[in-house]
């Protein structure tokens, strides 16, 4: 199996709006979806070599549920057993990627 170096990634973007109206984009890592429920890790984009030092190993992990009107939205999860759960899994999962990238 060959890897094409010129392909071109592109990255999955998604906006999210706080509670004071302010946009901030994130990029989604991964997606999981199992007897919990359907989850996102994301990254916050970068916008200058100084935040990208500072953020370089934060993510967050939403839940992914349907409200009302039929629309996707994401959720803060409370449960903090389940987001350790969660962190595990994802980093796990990332580790792997690497490793596989690396061979």
């Amino acid at each position: 199996m060959s890897i094409d170096n010129n392909q071109e990634y592109e990255a999955e973007l998604i906006t999210l709006i706080d509670d004071e109206g302010t946009e901030h984009e994130f990029e989604i890592i991964d997606e999981l979806e199992n007897d919990d429920g359907y989850f996102m890790a994301l990254v916050p984009t970068l916008r200058d070599a100084q935040s990208e030092v500072a953020d370089a190993d934060e993510y967050y992990i939403f839940e992914v549920v349907e409200n009302e009107n039929g629309e996707e939205q994401l959720c803060e999860i409370e449960d903090d057993d389940l987001l350790d759960k969660l962190a595990e899994i994802f980093e796990t999962r990332y580790a792997q990627a690497m490793e596989e990238e690396e061979e």
